[in-house]
This record gives structure tokens, sequence and C-alpha cells, in this order.
């Protein structure tokens, strides 16, 4: 076989093909995963002490192997050190101190940063051999980190994906998609991070640029937070409460749903598509639905990657960029497309700087937005400063409700540490051409949200019964074995349809004199209350 090899191959051959499979203990085969295994540093950054303990360990690997043998494997890696000083290529001082080095005690996980997003690039270009990604890996270890132990405190269930990218050059810098690749039950090996999911509220900062855009509503025009059907569909607030005339910034920032439905029904359904679809976005919806008002709540698909490549549109003055991960496909785009005008992207971020900020914050210098989906399945936090955008979810890969979890409390903070290790860099100025201004100096056009077209109704429809319907014939009870407080009493179900609400009622007729006999019945009919 010696002599086979010397025909075939010269020395460089042999030797490299010695490095990458002889045995180093275990099932690690070759110098570079023996390094990585026992140092976790690439071969070419060994010290001499470490690449004399591989050259040892392939003579007897399980013998020698430092973490079952340490001893055996230090007097074979001393061997090796005494073989070099005295051919010359170490120095006598060199050797000596190599001697002083710890032999490990233990293998090392290989460090897989990134696990999702090389897969998927591997898999994209099978026969590329070195892939070279935009991912800053000392950034993306600690994010990773953060994202870990923040998911092992809100519990085993819970899956959770962060993506952090320059929104000026589109690079992404940092992509978690999960927790952990091997926690099965997490189901870690699915990259949430391009996962399809209801946005929630997230929606709601594109719909007020639109309305700015269009000249039908400014950060300062007023708008009604109160009950309101839209035709049968009827938005309710995430609180339950309503909150009167309050401003668009108010509304936004407070994430109120009814008054974000009132601008999507004036800019219309479709526009809100075409425009994320401009961002280079692909929303999802039911198949065979049309755009409904439904989407500006949550009523669509998109994933983490899509919402934060919207965000970084508006971060960048309304101009949409290619969130990208390979170092080739990142490129100056000379004529990016619009997603909104500069003045609307700065309202909104200017808007979403002066949100809420979580429990935990010790001050806000993000432009942010939170999101929860219905039944909380899913937790957003997405927000950019003056270089970075970034986007939080939480939630159960199964789309099972994860209840207690929703945006603000759960993913935001995360969302504020993932920043607080990027570094603080400031919003930026508004653009020239930026109106501000209060509501007082306002046109009237603008001194309230206009809604041109509205398919909304005012809630005027009077409560109606609901039980028993119109017409039905009740049994009263009135008869000599009815005893108690149900004797001739009928409970009444009134509901308010538009309102979302309904209550029960006990009706009790009035009796005329005498003993009843038999069981009397009463007619149910509906005039108006």
């Amino acid at each position: 076989m010696a002599l086979a090899l010397e025909r075939r191959l010269n020395k460089d051959q042999i030797l490299s093909l010695y490095l990458t499979l002889a045995p180093y203990g275990g099932n690690i085969e070759g110098v570079r995963a023996a390094s990585l295994s026992y140092f976790d540093k690439e071969p070419r950054r060994l010290t001499p002490a470490e690449a004399a303990l591989l050259v040892a360990l392939p003579q007897s690997p399980e013998a020698r192997r430092p973490g079952r043998r340490p001893r055996a494997a230090r007097a074979a890696r001393d061997q090796v050190l005494t073989r070099l000083e005295r051919t010359g290529v170490l120095a006598p001082g060199d050797a000596v101190a190599a001697r002083t080095e710890p032999i490990p005690t233990r293998r090392l996980r290989f460090t897989m940063l990134a696990p999702h997003m090389a897969e998927r690039v591997r898999r994209e270009a099978p026969g590329t051999k070195v892939h070279r990604l935009t991912i800053d890996g000392a950034l993306q270890a600690r994010l990773e980190t953060l994202v870990h132990n923040h998911a092992v405190r809100l519990g085993p269930d819970l899956s959770a994906a962060l993506i952090v990218a320059d929104f000026h050059s589109g690079e992404v810098l940092a992509s978690v998609g999960s927790p952990d690749l091997f926690d099965q039950r997490r189901s870690g090996y699915l990259d949430m991070m391009r996962a399809t999911r209801s946005p929630g509220s997230t929606l709601k900062p594109l719909i007020y640029g639109l309305a700015f855009e269009a000249g039908l509503a400014y950060p300062e025009s007023m708008v009604e937070d109160r009950p309101t059907a839209f035709g049968d569909y009827v938005p309710q607030n995430f609180d339950k409460v309503f909150r009167g005339t309050v401003s668009v910034r108010r509304a936004l920032q407070l994430s109120l749903n009814i008054p974000a439905v009132m601008a999507l029904d004036a800019v219309g359904p479709a526009p809100l598509l075409t425009r994320l679809r401009r961002a280079g976005l692909t929303p999802r919806l039911p198949d065979g639905q049309v755009p409904s008002l439904a989407i500006g709540l949550g009523g669509v698909g998109l994933s983490l990657r899509d919402l934060v490549t919207r965000y970084a549109a508006i971060a960048r003055g309304g101009k949409a960029v290619a969130l990208s991960e390979r170092m080739a496909d990142v490129h100056a785009d000379t004529a990016p497309r619009q997603v909104l005008n500069a003045q609307a992207a700065w309202q909104i971020s200017d808007i979403l700087a002066g949100a809420p900020a979580p429990s935990m914050a010790t001050a806000n210098w993000l432009a942010f937005k939170t999101g929860t989906s219905y039944g909380h399945r899913d937790a957003w936090a997405i927000g950019f400063d003056g270089k970075h955008v970034a986007g939080m979810w939480l939630g159960r890969p199964d789309g099972v409700p994860a209840l207690g979890i929703s945006g603000l409390e759960d993913a935001a903070p995360i969302l504020f540490d993932a920043f607080a290790r990027l570094g603080r860099v400031s919003l930026p100025p508004p653009p020239p051409g930026v109106l501000i201004t209060s509501n007082a100096q306002l046109p009237p056009p603008l001194k309230r949200l206009r809604r041109p077209h509205s398919g909304l109704t005012a809630l005027v429809v009077a409560p109606q019964i609901a039980f028993p319907p119109d017409g039905a014939r009740v049994a009263l009870g009135f008869g000599e074995d009815a005893v108690g407080l149900d004797r001739g009493a009928l409970a009444l179900k009134v509901r308010r349809r538009s309102l979302g609400w309904s209550i029960v009622a006990v009706w009790t007729p009035s009796r005329t004199s005498g003993r009843h006999v038999g069981a009397p019945t009463g007619r149910a009919s509906h005039p108006s209350p």
C-alpha cells in the first residue's frame, strides 16, 4: 500500500491525507477536528504544546486520550517537545515553556454559530466549498447566549428567534433561529426566523405611514378609539379598554386596534399589501381570501425576516433594502424601491421612538414596535436605531397558544438587551419638508383622521334579544310542581352584536290572582328595546 501511494501521490499529498484521516480518540478523525474538539481553534493557531499533543495522539489515540488518560497524554506530548528541541525546531526556552501548559481534560462542543443559516446557505449552494457570510462572529455568539438564557427563563416549551442587520447595507450581522439547535422539546431544529406567523400589531406603523403619505392624517391628528363596526368586522383593543378621542401619535404608541383599522379602512388593504411587496416581502393570505381589514391586526402571514426587512425600509427613510447573509449578495442598490416617502417614514420613526419602553429599560433610544398575535401565539418586538434594525420573536413552533406572553412584556426586553450589545447609535434628524406642529395649528382637513369611502358604521344599533328566538313559545313553569324562585322566571339573553357583548337577564311576568293550573306558555316577541 505504501508503494502504491508513493506511485500516485507526492509527500505533501500523503501527509495531507494522513492529517485528514488520522484518529485522535473517540470518533475524532483529522487534525482539524481534533484541534477544534480539544482547543476550540483552527490548527494554524495552535501553540507548540498543543501541536505536539496532536502529533503524539494518532500513534495511540485511546491510550493517550487526554480526557481519560491525561498522564499518558502529557508524557507523549513532552516526548515530542523534546524531539523538536533536539532537532532545533524549538528553542530550549520555548520547549521549557511549552511543557508547563496544561493538557485538555475534556472535549469541547464544536462551535456552531448561526447553525440554521449556515445549513441553509450550504444547502442552497452545495457545490461551493467556502461560504463567506456577513455574520459578526462575536456578536452572534453573544446574542445566541442572550436568546438561550431568556428562553430558559420563559419556559421549556417556548422557542425564540432574533435577527440583527445593518439597514444601510442590508448585511445580516446576527441570526438566531432557535434557543438551542438540539432542544427537541422546543423543536430547536426549526429556523423560526423564517417561519410564517401572524405579525400581530407590527403592521400598524406602515398603515399610519400610508395615511401620512396620502395626506389623510398627521401624527397630531385626532382619531376616535371607541366601539366601531366595519361591516361584520368588529375589532377590539388588546386590553378591552376604549380611550375616546386620542391623537394618531398616541394611538400608535399605545397600539390601539380600532384607530389602526380606521386608518387602514381609509388607505385600503390592497395598497398595504402592495407596499409590503414593494419592500421585497411575500405576504401570505389563506387560500381564496381577498385582502380585508383584518390584515391590519395580524390577519396575514409573514416571517420575522420579512418584518425586519420592512422596518429596515422605514429606518432608511422609506427606501427598501434587501437583507443579505452572503458577502457575495451584498451590493449597493443605486435605485432602491420607495416603500414610504422620507417625510412619512421619519414621522413614523419619531412616533415609535416615544413608545412606552419595557419596565426593565432605563431609557428608550430606539424606535420600536411590539405585537402579540391572536391567542398569544406570537410575541414580537422590532426596532431600529441610527444604524441597526433588529427583530425578536417568541412563541411555540407548533402554533399552540402560549398564554401570558406578550410583545411588550416578554419580547421587548430581549430586543433592548440585544441593542445594548450593539452600542447606542442615535436616530437621524428629520428630513427637509417635515411639518412639525400641534393639532391646533393644523389645517382643518388634518385635524382629524380623514376616512374617504369609509366602510365603518357608527354603533347606534339597539340591543337585541338573542334568546329566546323570535316567535318561540316557552313554558313559564307556573304548574303546581314549580317551587322556589324559578317559578315563572324566564332567562333572556340580550346581545348588542356590534359591540361584541351580551348579558343574561331574568324576567318574571306579573301574575294574575288565583292558582295557576297546568303549564301556561308565553310567546317571545322582539320589539325595538
